[in-house]
């Protein structure tokens, strides 16, 4: 029982790397359970490498024919978003390409981690031994860290985002600019009443998932692709 959207195209973009995916990506491979990062998450910024693919994901939507292009962008309210559009919107005027205006909504934001905003896997298991194993046991689309969301959590709002969507842009052709729980969350509300947690592939930093329009229902064409970064040279 799919959800019924009738937006003629969907298009989500997960921000480029940020500088908490370098740093949680080491800390992944040391076991580090420092604090990796001071403020908060919705200040985290782009790496130098996530700004590089944020204006190749520009040039792909700069390439994309006038049946294809968004007439409507949605973006995250956080930092990481914000600047993957606006590098986006750069790179696409530079090649005479002028997208529509982003509008800012906070259901895009990303999953809340409460308590532990920031913390690496390990640093969670060394600071609160008892919460990792809950972690465990629970799984990772259920588990509500105290003050934060689930998976679940956030699938709820987007499916509320989803549903407004529906109400207010019905034949339209609309990109969000996001992230990964974001990303995942779409997929599996749009799947519909009944359909089981996901167990989607990685959504990789600038990659771009879409879904196709009858009309009702939203169907999904691609997920997580990532060609157009093909022209970046490794970091």
């Amino acid at each position: 029982m799919a959800l019924r959207c009738g937006l003629a195209a969907l298009t989500a973009v997960r921000h480029g790397q940020s500088t908490a995916n370098v740093l949680f990506a080491e800390a992944g491979k040391t076991g580090s359970t420092d604090v990796l990062l001071e403020g908060g998450d919705a200040q985290v910024p782009l790496s130098g490498l996530g700004r590089q693919q944020a204006r190749a994901a520009g040039r792909w939507l700069a390439a994309l024919s006038p049946a294809d292009s968004p007439e409507l962008v949605l973006c995250s309210p956080y930092q990481r978003a914000l600047e993957t559009w606006d590098r986006m919107l750069t790179a696409a005027r530079e090649t005479g390409y002028t997208p529509p205006p982003a509008l800012v909504d906070e259901r895009l934001r990303d999953r809340e981690m409460g308590i532990f905003e920031l913390l690496p896997p390990a640093a969670i298991g060394a600071q609160a031994p008892h919460e990792a194993a809950r972690r465990e046991r629970t799984g990772e689309w259920y588990y509500r860290p105290t003050g934060g969301e689930s998976l679940a959590d956030v699938t709820v709002r987007t499916r509320d985002f989803l549903r407004d969507l529906h109400d207010s842009a019905t034949g339209r052709r609309v990109m969000v600019i996001a992230h990964d729980a974001v990303v995942v969350a779409i997929r599996h509300a749009l799947a519909g009443l009944g359909s089981p947690a996901p167990d989607a592939p990685p959504v990789p930093n600038a990659s771009i998932s879409r879904w196709a329009g009858d009309g009702t229902h939203l169907h999904l064409t691609d997920f997580g692709t990532i060609t157009h970064l093909e022209e970046l040279s490794p970091p």
